[in-house]
């Protein structure tokens, strides 16, 4: 549970950032990281297109330089966008300067002030001067789709059972979590809609 839906103690090890927003009627906030790829975003793009539901996007800056027209489209169907940095990298191994500065890089690519560190962990001073300049949207629910070790079943039933009002739940379009993606996220998008959630992306 650790990984899927994180403590109170550890949200509040960052309280900068946006773990959760409850809403009336009730809502989620559905988001993805690590793309655009050409394999498995488009497909993202035109299943939430059915679903007629916004989503927000948190890119690596090195996808969007290699699918430019691909960014552009998800920006062109009412998507939100956010910053992953521009190489997907680890937190703990950069120093604050080199790790701000990658995000940076992203910026001048991406040019959103929503961000999300790649595997959801920061160092506290780099959480602190990020803050200055980016809304950190963390997660209150992992699926885990990228998990070799979860079945697609398993992972709609990660949404089944954290899933909750102002819930920020995490996707990826990625390859890694392709096969468990397009099982699990239109049966977790129907499961949502019949209980009631509105879905919204950030301001």
């Amino acid at each position: 549970m650790f990984i899927e839906q994180p403590p109170y103690l550890f949200r509040m090890l960052f309280t900068e950032s946006i773990w959760r927003l409850q809403g009336h009627p009730k809502c989620v906030y559905l988001t993805f990281d690590d793309g655009p790829i050409p394999e498995v975003t488009p497909w993202v793009l035109d299943l939430l297109d059915l679903y007629g539901i916004k989503a927000t996007f948190f890119c690596v800056g090195d996808n969007v330089k290699r699918n430019p027209e691909l960014f552009q489209e998800m920006k062109n169907r009412g998507h939100r966008v956010g910053n992953h940095t521009m190489n997907h990298i680890q937190a703990p191994g950069y120093s604050i300067k080199r790790y701000l500065s990658n995000v940076e890089k992203a910026n001048e690519v991406i040019k959103s002030n929503l961000f999300r560190p790649p595997h959801g962990w920061m160092k506290r001073n780099q959480s602190l001067a990020l803050k200055r300049h980016y809304r950190i949207v963390m997660w209150d629910v992992v699926t885990r789709d990228y998990s070799k070790k979860l079945s697609g079943e398993q992972v709609l039933e990660n949404v089944k059972k954290f899933a909750r009002n102002g819930s920020v739940i995490v996707f990826h379009d990625s390859l890694k979590a392709e096969k468990n993606l397009r099982y699990a996220l239109p049966r977790a998008i129907e499961w949502l809609l019949r209980q009631g959630y509105d879905f919204r992306i950030f301001s």
